[in-house]
């Protein structure tokens, strides 16, 4: 399930962070396996994308980066 922007909002700076690096390694996970062809479900790819992007920007509202 996507994260919500009032979700992210409510995390601390650090959970954001955690977070984030827990989803980009997620996706270094799910491209590999989608490159081998292993991946059944490669429309999570996008999912994980477009999290990541939120918090990313929720995360230069706030200066955190």
């Amino acid at each position: 399930m996507p994260l919500k922007p009032d979700d992210i909002r409510k995390m601390s700076p650090e959970e954001r962070r955690k977070e984030l690096m827990k989803l980009r390694s997620a996706l270094m996970r799910m491209v590999t396996r989608k490159e081998r062809g292993a991946l059944k479900e490669v429309g999570k790819v996008k999912h994980i994308k477009r999290d990541i992007a939120r918090i990313l920007t929720i995360m230069r509202e706030y200066g955190e980066i």
